[in-house]
C-alpha cells in the first residue's frame, strides 16, 4: 500500500462548488453557474497546487429533503471525468460515492475507466449514505447499508485490482469469468471512507486507505484519529493510513463583506498558522472551502490561497 500524498506535510484539497448546492455550503451565485464556471474552478485548482477536486454522490433527492439539500448534485463520475479532461496533476476523489447503490461490478467499470483516462489520479472516497428514498427507489435495504458497503469494498478491492477477470464469492455479490478492460493505471486504487460514526469510523480504520470525517470540530479529532490507530493496530494493519479534515470556511485578506462569523479571514500567515494546527493534530490533508460572491473572486480566493498561504502550510 502506497501513500497518496508525502508524509509530513499537509496536503490542501477542495469540495467543488456547483455540482453539489445543499443550502448548508453553496454560494447563491451558484445556482445559475454552468459548466464552464465549474472548468474554470477546476482549472484554477490545479494551477494553484490542490492536491484533490472532490465531487458528490446522490442518485435522487426526495421532495421532503429537496429544500435543505436542493436537487443539484451532479453524477460523480461524470463530473470528474470532464475535469479530468481539462486538468493535469490535481487527484479527482470522489466525496463521497455511495457504492451501495451499484453494483460493484458497475461500479468497478465506472472507476477504472476514470483512472485510466486520468493517468492515475483517481481517490475512491466511500460512504454508507443516508437518504432512504434513494436505497428503496432503486432495490437497495437501507437498513443493511453498512453491511452492503463492507462486502461491496471488499469486492471492488479485486474488481479495481490487476486481474483482467478478477474473482469475488460473497453473501450479497459473487461474480468470475466476467472480464474487464481497461484495467486502472494505479496498482492499487487509494479508498478514503468518509463518515464520523462509529461504524463509519470503523469502516474507515479495517477497510481504508483513508479517512474523511463529516464536520469533526478540531477538538475532536484527535479522539477520531487515535480511535483509527487503535482498530487498525488490533487487526494487524500496518499499511499507511491518511486522515483528513474539513476546515472552517476560509477568506484570504479582509473580505469587506459579511463572511459569516464562522470564516477565518485575514492574512495569508494568519490564515497558515491557523491551519498548520491541524497538522498538530495528526490530520494529513485539509479540505477548504472558498467563501465567495461570484465565480471570479473564488477564482482569485483559490489563487490566493496558493500562492501566499500554501507555502506556509509546512513552516
Amino acid at each position: 500500500m502506497a501513500r497518496v500524498f508525502t508524509e509530513g506535510r499537509l496536503v490542501y484539497g477542495m469540495q467543488l462548488p456547483i455540482q453539489s448546492q445543499s443550502t448548508i455550503y453553496a454560494e447563491p451565485w451558484e445556482a445559475a453557474a454552468t459548466a464552464a464556471d465549474l472548468a474554470e474552478v477546476a482549472r484554477a485548482a490545479d494551477r494553484a497546487g490542490f492536491g484533490y477536486l472532490a465531487g458528490c454522490d446522490h442518485v435522487a433527492i426526495p421532495r421532503r429533503l429537496a429544500g435543505p439539500m436542493s436537487t443539484v448534485w451532479y453524477d460523480p463520475v461524470a463530473t470528474l471525468a470532464f475535469l479530468a479532461g481539462i486538468t493535469e496533476h490535481v487527484r479527482l476523489l470522489s466525496h463521497v460515492a455511495i457504492l451501495g447503490l451499484r453494483h460493484p461490478l458497475v461500479s468497478a467499470k465506472q472507476y477504472a475507466t476514470l483512472d485510466h483516462l486520468s493517468g492515475g489520479r483517481l481517490i475512491l472516497g466511500v460512504g454508507a449514505g443516508h437518504v432512504q428514498e434513494e436505497f428503496e427507489v432503486l432495490g437497495v435495504d437501507f437498513a443493511r447499508r453498512g453491511a452492503v458497503l463492507d462486502e461491496t469494498l471488499d469486492a471492488l478491492r479485486v474488481a479495481l485490482g490487476p486481474e483482467e477477470y478478477p474473482e469475488f464469492e460473497g453473501e450479497l455479490f459473487a461474480f468470475k469469468d466476467l472480464g474487464q478492460l481497461p484495467r486502472p493505471v494505479q496498482e492499487r486504487i487509494p479508498v478514503w471512507v468518509g463518515g464520523s460514526s462509529g461504524p463509519a469510523v470503523r469502516r474507515a480504520a479495517l477497510r481504508g486507505d483513508g479517512w474523511l470525517p463529516q464536520g469533526d470540530p478540531r477538538e475532536r479529532l484527535p479522539v477520531q484519529i487515535a480511535r483509527i490507530r487503535e482498530l487498525r493496530a488490533g487487526a494487524g494493519i500496518t499499511g499507511p493510513m491518511e486522515f483528513g479534515a474539513i476546515t472552517e470556511p476560509l477568506y484570504v485578506g479582509e473580505p469587506g463583506w459579511d463572511t459569516g462569523r464562522r470564516t477565518l479571514t485575514g492574512k495569508a500567515e494568519v490564515l497558515a498558522e491557523s491551519l498548520r494546527e491541524y497538522r498538530a493534530l495528526g490530520v494529513d490533508q485539509i479540505q477548504v472551502r472558498f467563501r465567495s460572491r461570484d465565480r471570479a473572486e473564488l477564482v482569485d480566493q483559490i489563487a490566493a490561497f496558493g500562492a501566499e498561504v500554501a507555502p506556509h502550510l509546512n513552516d
